[in-house]
């Protein structure tokens, strides 16, 4: 077995490996930015080598900087971990040359299956069924458009080195089909240093189901069933889950050993990962083979009980799997959410900054399940505009699938993270979706159900009213603080009254409160009784409760009269008056919110990279104004009507922050 090990990655895969690593006994070493100087992948591990700038381009997908800190340490082998150098046959290659073992496949197969090009060509010579497309190079914008023309909208138009959602576009028509070329083209060059690109049907109502691989030096090659990644935004995944909610035993036998089989004819070895979309009436189509650990790895380790790290490295040293196709059975249910650094409200776009508050659940087992949490930042650190935006995997298991989601509903509303904008409240809402609770989804879910974007989440009618109970009782414990305040005048002593309104979501609920030293029991107007126990006091910014007898977790903060409680997706501003309060808040007037009509506002921190309009300028409404670049993402910012441009503010290559002014209208 290998004595030390470097780890050509960052975040939190690098620190997910160091873990395995380290309970392997092998020592690990950390590569890093100027940008990464502090990350916990640095500290972590056992040595750590400065490798260049924070451009990735500069550092961390540069092949020579890793060579020379492999020599400089003298590690024995290398984890690419996902992304950068994982599926990089030339990088594999300089390995072989200097007498280092590669954690992964064999260039040969990294070559074959790592471009979507060639390997749908391989798949297709295999007699694997495939979606339509055109597998050649693309010269440019208007061979891609007539391209798309022929294929029939809708369109995928993909990064042929592409992965993690990067250089990929849906186009509908010849405008998009333009648009998104020029855009796949460029985050292809600046994300994976190769911008050949691809077209292929778009598969309406499609599922996007994968099979996890595994396949060693000595001819034995298993299947480790699958992971739904249905639910995907702007073609990331955002939440899996494994196994699949739509499969059936057969359809998963038949995917299974087709990916097998597709592993066998490139000579794979090492974990790996075989694509599929999957349509409403179980056919399967293969999409592509990624040659590495996949990002949403961890579900199928707790279903499985099999350390993927772990046996990827010991096939790479040469051992044999321990187990065979019969052995590895599914066992319960399991969720993974990735946690972004970007800002539902603001349409998801990147977020950067200081992470203030990071406090993720307990990991570990729960009173029916359990909960993992794979990260790479810490409370204090910076989410940088660098590097992908993901912050965490948060994970959760349980032995049925609606165990495994009220699992990940508690660690949600208990992951506490401030500072900068993330998507946990949208994770936290389709949790709560009925069309995600039946099963019932597809790659277009967030699109068809969130058409105007995230907002926050309603709660129901029975959720709303454990909120007012709640926020009754901590209320009173708040009031009952206040009255012990020292130093008070001797006969000024404040009575807490029993009776309140609580107004939460644009519902006024009335209540009294009879409390006693367990806890609260707040009934309503129509007679419903609610009881209340918790040992939340004024100040903590977590509140965890039992009412009714059910947990319930919600992020607090003060605000004047009530709370902001944050829980399954909403955020709530809830008011806790004396009857007497509440008729005078009436009339109080509502702050209006400055008009911004006329003003494009640079949506998040990044580069511009193209202004597409000049001053005095007359635009339609759906036409591109500038390009911004930021997380190896290009966002085209288009006008919302018809007007006219009157100033323009910002030129390509200015670095803005966020609501800095692009341009003016008249």
């Amino acid at each position: 077995m290998f004595k030390k090990i470097l780890i050509a990655n960052r975040g939190e895969i690098a620190c997910r490996v160091i873990k395995t690593a380290r309970k392997m006994g092998i020592q690990t070493v950390a590569v890093y930015s100027d940008a990464d100087r502090n990350a916990l992948h640095v500290q972590m591990a056992d040595e750590a080598v400065h490798i260049g700038p924070p451009p990735a381009n500069q550092s961390y997908i540069v092949i020579d900087k890793i060579m020379e800190a492999i020599r400089k340490t003298g590690a024995e082998a290398v984890h690419p971990g996902y992304g950068f150098l994982s599926e990089n046959m030339n990088f594999a290659a300089a390995l072989e040359k200097e007498g280092v073992v590669f954690i992964g496949p064999p260039s040969g197969a990294i070559e074959a299956m790592g471009d979507k090009i060639t390997s749908k060509k391989l798949a297709q010579e295999a007699g694997v069924s495939t979606v339509p497309g055109y597998m050649g190079l693309i010269a440019d914008a208007d061979e891609a458009v007539k391209i798309s023309d022929q294929i029939g909208y809708p369109v995928m138009i993909k990064a042929s080195a592409g992965g993690g959602g990067k250089g990929m576009r849906i186009a509908w028509n010849a405008q998009e089909a333009r648009e998104g070329f020029e855009s796949s083209k460029n985050e292809a060059a600046n994300s994976f240093g190769d911008d050949r690109i691809f077209i292929e049907k778009f598969v309406t109502q499609p599922r996007h189901i994968e099979i996890q691989v595994l396949a060693d030096k000595h001819g034995n090659t298993v299947y480790l069933h699958e992971r739904e990644c249905s639910i995907q935004r702007r073609n990331q995944k955002v939440i899996e889950e494994a196994p699949s909610p739509f499969l059936d035993e057969a359809t998963r036998k038949a995917m299974g050993e087709q990916a097998c089989a597709l592993a066998r004819a490139v000579g794979y070895t090492s974990a790996g990962t075989v694509e599929f979309i999957v349509d409403g009436d179980r056919n399967f189509y293969f999409l592509e083979m990624n040659t590495r650990l996949q990002v949403e790895h961890p579900v199928t380790e707790l279903i499985t009980g099999v350390d993927l790290v772990e046996q990827m490295i010991r096939v790479a040293a040469g051992e044999k799997l321990p187990f065979a196709q019969a052995d590895l059975k599914i066992n319960g249910w399991a969720m993974e959410s990735r946690l972004y650094a970007e800002d539902p409200y603001r349409n998801f776009l990147p977020s950067i900054g200081r992470l203030t508050r990071y406090r993720p659940p307990v990991e570990g087992k729960t009173d029916g399940g359990i909960v993992r949490n794979d990260t790479g930042v810490y409370e204090g650190g910076e989410i940088s505009m660098y590097y992908d935006p993901m912050i965490a995997k948060l994970c959760t298991w349980g032995p049925t699938r609606a165990d495994a989601i009220e699992e990940m509903r508690l660690a949600l509303d208990t992951f506490e993270v401030e500072g900068i904008g993330h998507n946990l409240p949208f994770c936290s809402a389709v949790m709560d979706h009925p069309r995600f609770v039946s099963g019932a989804i597809t790659t277009a879910f967030i699109a068809e159900e969130y058409p105007e974007g995230f907002a926050g989440a309603a709660l129901d009618a029975a959720l709303l009213r454990r909120v007012a109970a709640a926020a009754a009782a901590m209320n009173r414990v708040a009031e009952i603080r206040r009255t012990r305040i020292s130093g008070t005048m001797d006969n000024h002593t404040r009575r807490v009254g029993d009776d309140w309104v609580v107004t939460v979501q644009d519902e006024a609920f009335a209540v009294a409160i009879a409390a006693d030293p367990q806890g609260s029991t707040v009934t309503f107007e129509d007679g419903e009784q609610i009881r209340v126990e918790s040992d939340w006091t004024p100040g903590q910014p977590l509140a965890r409760m039992t009412v009714n007898g059910t947990p319930l977790v919600i992020k607090t903060g003060k605000i004047p009269m009530g709370f902001r409680m944050r829980l399954r997706g909403a955020d709530l501003r809830v008011l806790v008056q004396s009857p007497r309060q509440k008729a005078l808040s009436a009339h109080m007037l509502e702050k209006v919110a400055p008009d911004t009509s006329k003003f494009l506002l640079c949506p998040m921190p990044g580069l511009v990279v193209k202004i597409s309009v000049e001053e005095g300028q007359e635009v339609q409404e759906g036409q591109a104004l500038a390009t911004v670049e930021a997380m190896k993402m290009e966002n085209i910012l288009k006008a919302e009507r018809k007007g006219v441009v009157k100033k323009i503010n910002a030129s390509a290559g200015a670095s803005l922050r966020v609501d800095d002014v692009i341009m003016e209208f008249e």
